[in-house]
């Protein structure tokens, strides 16, 4: 079931969430909901508090067509390693609609995750992969891609979010 996506400004995505602690049902649905919410938005990555949930749970997915979709759910992902060498990304965010900005973040991270079978992983990613998992995971401890920004650019961009916000109350 495809799930509302919050939009900044909103305290909820600023939180830290919850480790996972048991696999259940309902939380093999709420993986299945956010990987339909991500692809449906479309993005290349959701983390659960995006959808109002308080959880450590992140989908992504950054294959790119004719490569073969590679759907990825983390659980109490932690990046274990970081490179030194940066790689800069034009970021997005599906709970910032339509805003981009440059983000430096390092080029390579190893990232050990719980997998939704409750199997312990560990991957190398880089280049788009190593942003979106950061990405992802820094909403896991209330952190937005508008963080990094400078003051002016990121109060300019939540002054947007505020109004579209407000727009789209209105159009009820």
């Amino acid at each position: 079931m495809k799930r509302p996506i919050l939009i900044h400004p909103d305290p909820r995505l600023k939180k830290t969430c919850e480790p996972v602690t048991d696999i259940t049902p309902d939380l093999a649905a709420l993986v299945e909901d956010m990987l339909e919410t991500m692809y449906d938005a479309p993005g290349i990555g959701l983390a659960a508090p995006q959808i109002g949930v308080m959880r450590r749970v992140i989908v992504l997915d950054c294959a790119k067509a004719p490569e073969a979709p590679r759907p990825l759910v983390m659980l109490n992902p932690e990046v274990t390693w970081a490179s030194e060498d940066l790689s800069t990304y034009e970021e997005g965010c599906l709970s910032i609609p339509d805003q981009y900005a440059e983000v430096a973040r390092p080029a390579r991270v190893r990232v050990t995750w719980t997998a939704l079978d409750g199997s312990a992983q560990e991957e190398e990613f880089s280049d788009l992969w190593a942003t979106c998992v950061q990405h992802e995971i820094d909403h896991l401890n209330g952190k937005l891609f508008i963080d990094f920004l400078g003051p002016l650019k990121r109060q300019m961009i939540t002054r947007k979010m505020e109004k579209l916000k407000r727009e789209r109350a209105r159009q009820g």
